[in-house]
């Protein structure tokens, strides 16, 4: 078989979709820095397309093209390259060329014919497989260079994947039509942020612009070392307090992680009022409200300091969701993560829908809150939105 005979017929057989799998290997130049390229069809967006993954010695980066844009893709990397292992639904090809192009092309029918899977995860336990290599987990600990999760990070990497389920879940309420700009208020050392990012752009393909934003100077410096290392282009680290951030105008998702008492009320608030389509908070100590009750009916549970602590911030969780229910959100309190890892386990999701609500729902909160003798720092930051 001739050589550009071979890359018609690569490329005819990719082009008939029935592509499960395939790796391009063993570079022409031992100095060169990618190592091998991935394929799989992948589904965006309803369009079949064709997900590169170039492997580098220790970064990933991804490309997703069209079949029509393959070919001229296929010779660049050939002009690298001398291996191709691919696998399709009927048949495993192998093809290995020589320094001077001579093609050995080998083909091997499937004893039974495979079906091809569009979505980007392979295990759907994780959708961040625990079986290939995430260089962000590797660069923050949580994997080794070989892709083994390391066993005091297990629980790192579960907490992780929960918060990409939710991330996952949010898709369908962010644009699709121009860059989602998304701010993790309080981000911390970032392992949610580098997972938001590496899931929503290289897993999904899809064109964002990511903020973190803390106060805490060394850690933003060290995150934006780590972005830079991993060639997270649209991924930034600012230090600063999320009331002094203007930098936008208008954002699309926010991300709260364990802003204490009511720095989450602060994050919660200025949502609403870029119009936030997606709110993701899971909320840390919560003091507001433990200082104000002073509820006779209730002296039973709240003579336990303790027990105390717990109601406060159960019932501080409750009114924030409603809050947000009252000015057009549809809001759901979850279990983060396991009670056994942390009991700070709560997360508040919240979707933008416009839906106003009723008089009754009105109602109901105020008499909540009249018989906590409760005065929540949310309602008094959304009162001109409520009814």
């Amino acid at each position: 078989m001739e050589f550009e005979q071979m890359k018609v017929q690569l490329h005819a057989l990719i082009s008939n979709k029935t592509l499960l799998q395939a790796t391009i290997s063993q570079p022409r130049q031992k100095s060169n820095d990618l190592k091998r390229v991935k394929l799989k069809p992948v589904e965006i967006r309803g369009d079949y397309m064709i997900q590169l993954e170039f492997q580098y010695e220790r970064i990933l980066k991804h490309e997703n093209i069209t079949i029509e844009d393959l070919s001229v893709k296929l010779d660049a990397l050939f002009e690298q390259f001398r291996q191709v292992h691919a696998e399709f639904q009927e048949q495993t090809v192998q093809v290995q060329l020589s320094k001077k192009n001579k093609v050995l092309w080998k083909s091997d029918q499937n004893t039974t014919v495979k079906q091809v899977n569009l979505s980007h995860n392979r295990k759907k336990q994780y959708l961040l497989d625990d079986s290939r290599v995430h260089p962000f987990l590797v660069r923050l600990g949580v994997q080794t260079e070989d892709g083994k999760i390391k066993k005091q990070k297990y629980d790192k990497f579960k907490q992780i994947n929960r918060f990409v389920e939710f991330i996952d879940d949010s898709l369908a309420h962010l644009p699709k039509d121009r860059t989602i700009r998304i701010l993790d208020f309080g981000s911390g050392k970032s392992y949610l942020t580098f997972a938001l990012y590496h899931y929503l752009k290289i897993e999904k393909g899809l064109d964002i612009h990511v903020t973190g934003l803390d106060l805490k100077k060394e850690v933003i410096e060290e995150c934006n070392r780590i972005a830079a290392d991993l060639q997270y282009e649209d991924l930034q680290f600012l230090v600063g307090d999320i009331n002094d951030f203007n930098e936008e105008t208008a954002v699309d998702m926010v991300v709260t992680l364990h802003a204490c008492d009511v720095a989450t009320d602060m994050a919660l608030a200025r949502a609403v009022r870029w119009d936030a389509k997606v709110i993701l908070s899971v909320p840390c100590c919560q003091h507001e409200l433990n200082r104000q009750l002073q509820v006779p009916a209730l002296s039973i549970m709240t003579q336990h300091g303790l027990v105390k602590e717990r109601f406060a911030a159960l019932a501080t969780d409750s009114i924030r969701a409603e809050l947000l229910s009252l000015v057009g959100y549809d809001t759901q309190l979850l279990e983060f993560i396991d009670m056994e890892n942390t009991p700070k386990n709560i997360l508040i999701r919240a979707y933008h829908t416009g839906k106003k609500p009723t008089s009754e729902q009105r109602l109901k909160y105020d008499e909540f809150v009249r018989f906590l003798n409760a005065k929540p720092f949310l309602e008094n930051e959304l009162q001109d939105l409520l009814l």
